[in-house]
Order: C-alpha cells, then sequence, then structure tokens
C-alpha cells in the first residue's frame, strides 16, 4: 500500500497520537560547511552539511507538536572545527527541545559534536578512542634521496614549512615547537568545551584523555556520558525519522525587504583562473580548487547586488597561488560593503592573505590559521636522471631561462634571484597584514615567519577578532549591516554568461591539472601535518 508522504509520519503512532513526539536525524559523513555551489553536485549531493543541518534544526526549534530530537551518530569523518560548530548548533536547539546524543562509536571528535545535545547516550559496546592530542608528519627527504631525488626548498621562514617534509627527513626544531603550541591549544579548547558541556572540570577532562577509557559504564562513572543505552531504551514509539516529518515542519519567516547578506566561498587550493575540483586521489593535487576568477567574480556580483548589505567571506583553505590570492584581497579590501571573514578548519597562508581586509574576523578554536610566509620549490632530478639513463639537454639563450628545471639545482645567481622575489612578496604580505588588521610591520612579521597559530593563539595575537563559527560570522555581518538575525543569507557566485546553463558549464569544471603546474610563487600551509 502505498502511504501519501504528508500522512507518512502519523502511521503506527500510538492512538490518539496524530504527530510524532520525537525525530530522529542520523549524523555521519564529512559535514562540509556548506552545501556544494555547484547546482548539478548539490543535486546529486546525499551528504549532510552543517548548511542544511542548521536550517532544519531552526524548523524543528519551532514545531509546537515536537518534544525531542535525537541524534543518532554514525562515522564522522569531519575534524574538530565542524564538530565544534555542530555542538553550538545542538546547544541552540536544545534551548527549544530535549535534546539526546546516541554516540555507539565515542572519540574526541564524535564526542565534541555529541556534547551539545542536553543527554549522551551509549550502548554498552560503545567503541572508545578517546585518547590524547597528537600530530604526525610523514618526511620524506631520505626517501626521495634514496631514489635520486633532491629538493630545493627557499622560503620565509623559519616555521614555513609547506615544504619541508620533502627536503629533510626530520622534523626541525621550528617545527617541532609550533606543533606542539598548536597541539596545546587544540586541548585546552577541547578540554574547556567539554568541561562546559558535561558539567565537570577541565582537570576531569584531562583525565578522560589520559585513563584511556574502553568502557562505556566506566564513561558514565567518569561524566563522559550521561548514562548507557541502547537506542529503543531512549524514546518511544512516537518517534519518526527525520525524512518522515520534513513536510510538517515550516520554513522560517525572513524578512525579505530590509536586504540580505551575501556568503562567498573560498574553499581548498587557491590557484589562478576558475575554481575546479580535481578528482587525483592524491594528497595536495585531487579536492577543490578555489579560483581567483571565479572568487573575484563572485565578490563583485555581491558588491554590486543592491539587497545585498553586508558579505561573509567563507575561508577552508591552506592557500596557494600569492598572485591568486592577491587578486582576491584587493576585491575584499575594495569593498564598500563590510566583509566578515570565517574561518573553518584551516584560513592560513594564501588563505589568511585573502581575508587580512576583512572588517572583522571570526575563527573557530581549532582552527589553524596564520602561516604568514612565502615558500618556493623544486624537485632536482639530477642523480634520478642518471641513474634511469635520461639525459636532459639544455639550450638557453639567458642563463636563467630554464630556472625551474628539475634537471638541475638552482645556481647561485638563481638563487639569489629567486630570493629577492619571495622576500618581496613577504614584505607585501606582511606591510597589507598590517595594514588590514592594524598592527605595525614589525608585529606582524614576528608573528609571520611562516609559523601557525590555533583560533585562540591568533586572537590574542589580533590576528583575528572573535572565536565562533559561520553562525557567528553571520550575525556579526547582520549588526554591520543593520539588519536582523533573521536576514535572509545567499551564495554568490559569478554571474552566468556562457551559452550553457550555469549547471552545465560548473559540472564541466573538472580538471586533471594538478594545481599550481605553472605557479611557483606559494602562499601555501601543506596539510602534511596530521592532528590525532
Amino acid at each position: 500500500m502505498n502511504i501519501p508522504f504528508s500522512k507518512a509520519a502519523g502511521v503506527g503512532l500510538p492512538q490518539g497520537v496524530s504527530k510524532p513526539t520525537w525525530v530522529v536525524i542520523d549524523i555521519a559523513g564529512p559535514l562540509p560547511a556548506r552545501q556544494p555551489t555547484n547546482p548539478l553536485a548539490a543535486l546529486l549531493n546525499r551528504q549532510e552539511s552543517l548548511e542544511s543541518l542548521a536550517a532544519k534544526f531552526d524548523k524543528l526549534s519551532r514545531a509546537e507538536w515536537l518534544h525531542g530530537v535525537m541524534l543518532r551518530f554514525g562515522t564522522l569523518e569531519t575534524d574538530l572545527a565542524a564538530a565544534h560548530a555542530l555542538a553550538a548548533m545542538l546547544r541552540r536547539l536544545s534551548e527549544h527541545k530535549r535534546t539526546v546524543s546516541y554516540l555507539p562509536s565515542v572519540n574526541k571528535v564524535s564526542l565534541l559534536a555529541a556534547a551539545g545535545a542536553q543527554e549522551v547516550v551509549a550502548p554498552e559496546s560503545a567503541e572508545f578512542m578517546l585518547h590524547g592530542f597528537g600530530a604526525e608528519i610523514t618526511y620524506l627527504g631520505a626517501f626521495l634521496k634514496k631514489h635520486g631525488i633532491d629538493f630545493e626548498n627557499l622560503r620565509i621562514g623559519e616555521f614555513k614549512s609547506a615544504l619541508t617534509r620533502f627536503s629533510q627527513d626530520h622534523m626541525d626544531d621550528a617545527q617541532r615547537h609550533q606543533t606542539a603550541e598548536l597541539l596545546r591549544s587544540m586541548e585546552d579548547a577541547w578540554t574547556g568545551d567539554l568541561a562546559r558541556a558535561r558539567g565537570v572540570s577541565e582537570d576531569a577532562v584531562r583525565q578522560w584523555l589520559s585513563e584511556g577509557v574502553s568502557s562505556a559504564r566506566r564513561a558514565a562513572e567518569l561524566g563522559i556520558l550521561s548514562k548507557v543505552a541502547y537506542e529503543d531504551e531512549l524514546i518511544g514509539p512516537a518517534a519518526r525519522p527525520l525524512a518522515a516529518v520534513i513536510d510538517l515542519l515550516t520554513p522560517p519567516g525572513n524578512k525579505r525587504g530590509a536586504g540580505r547578506i551575501a556568503l562567498v566561498p573560498v574553499v581548498g587550493n587557491i590557484v589562478v583562473g576558475k575554481s575546479r575540483h580535481n578528482p587525483l586521489p592524491l594528497p595536495l593535487l585531487g579536492g577543490a580548487m578555489a579560483g581567483s576568477d571565479t572568487v573575484v567574480a563572485a565578490l563583485r556580483r555581491a558588491k554590486e547586488d543592491k539587497h545585498t548589505k553586508a558579505i561573509v567571506l567563507y575561508v577552508d583553505s591552506g592557500g596557494g597561488s600569492a598572485l591568486a590570492s592577491d587578486l582576491i584581497w584587493h576585491e575584499v579590501r575594495t569593498s564598500e560593503k563590510p566583509v566578515v571573514a570565517v574561518m573553518g578548519s584551516v584560513a592560513a597562508s594564501g588563505g589568511y592573505y585573502v581575508l587580512a581586509h576583512a572588517k572583522h574576523v571570526v575563527a573557530s578554536p581549532y582552527t589553524i590559521t596564520g602561516s604568514i610566509g612565502v615558500v618556493l620549490g623544486k624537485p632536482v632530478m639530477t642523480e634520478f636522471n642518471a641513474r634511469q639513463g635520461f639525459t636532459p639537454e639544455r639550450v638557453e639563450r639567458q642563463d636563467n631561462a630554464l630556472i625551474y628545471s628539475a634537471a638541475q639545482p638552482f645556481s647561485e645567481a638563481e638563487r639569489r634571484e629567486l630570493e629577492r622575489a619571495i622576500e618581496e612578496i613577504y614584505q607585501r604580505f606582511i606591510s597589507k597584514v598590517a595594514e588590514g588588521r592594524g598592527l605595525s610591520v614589525e608585529q606582524v612579521d614576528a608573528l609571520g615567519r611562516g609559523r601557525v597559530w590555533s583560533g585562540p593563539d591568533a586572537l590574542q595575537a589580533g590576528l583575528v577578532n572573535e572565536l565562533g563559527d559561520l553562525h557567528t560570522g553571520i550575525q556579526r555581518a547582520c549588526e554591520l549591516a543593520g539588519l536582523s538575525y533573521d536576514a535572509p543569507v545567499w551564495t554568490a557566485t559569478p554571474p552566468n554568461r556562457g551559452p550553457l546553463p550555469e549547471f552545465a558549464q560548473q559540472a564541466a569544471a573538472v580538471s586533471l591539472r594538478p594545481p599550481f603546474l605553472s605557479e611557483r610563487l606559494l602562499l601555501w600551509l601543506d596539510l602534511g601535518l596530521r592532528l590525532h
């Protein structure tokens, strides 16, 4: 029997109950901040984003017939910044409804996300992987050398480690220091968040990490869990999955006449040209690429749109091309409308450059930012070529014509030329940060030198204005624009000027070309750093 979808929510409910009193939402996957801007990708996307969850939570909070919401956590493939944002969304929902997080697998990310609910519950058989904070970087210098490949690495400054894992065979003192400081700050933020959520001391939370909790019973004794129970023991028969009740939820009433907020995403490696996606499953080569042409066009559209009163620049990028970063920065600097920058899990190097002139900058406590420095390098295949019988022959009219050739290392003259180039870029970088953040060039240089900072440390240093998430950034944009918090938000994309529909053009924006193939001067944070 086919049951109309609008009636499906009431089928099988206890006698006298017309609408479910509980809704169950499955939480799993990568949880990106926003839905894909590519219409075709958005249509095919079957995974939740923080954006889509926020909209659903808002509708659930206003459903008078609803008593509670249970979040059923599956395998989360996201980071601490996204988990922190989800926890904040859950706390807001908890102001209106009873909320329960059901957590069969407990680790630092899932526990942080689940802790926004009023209750955190796990079955007796729950798996625990709740250990301390650590980081691991694999250095390839010895491996490459073994195969006859050296790696040139010119950088400013000593903390700029984007290429050191290719040029070195070990972690140097500067990298070890900044990694230890990053982990300290992440641990402080995590213990503080969990202590507040679970109503225990920060020392107690640190004990959770050092003890190596392995059972749900022990977790309940320590206050990690509210109780130990199975899913069917938490909610009664008057419960339905979210999909079954979605048509019962009314959309929010936005004040559309007053104005709106434009959201411009900068996600992935920053490159010259159009945004595209590289499907290569290789670190540093695959994934999203934020093209300067696309981002600049989106910013211009937002600036020209008469209904848009403020812009939110959402940056989740380790940087990339120095040229592309500067082009995006210029568009932000010249905006007469206020620009609020929001950092995702990482907004570093070129990802910091693009937002340096934003009027207000919001970072997550778990953001990796900074890395104000410049790097340039190339592999040197001289020995490899000799071993394999490859013989590159050179014909050049000037001595530096083949400066980036991998056949031989930089000459002294070439090295001096490139060192001058990266010094010029670095001086422009720190000058623009100083101007945008109201700091002296000397202060920014001290904060720079390629060093990465956590969100809280960047706040203390003056590199950001506030800790929060995208929700926080949109609120600040509304305040700067004189709009109410329920003002509509639209994602600005470049205007469609091609012969094909926009979705067809964007669907074709897939490139097998590795980023930075022709861009040598990089403002780039190599995410070879793996936090655990």
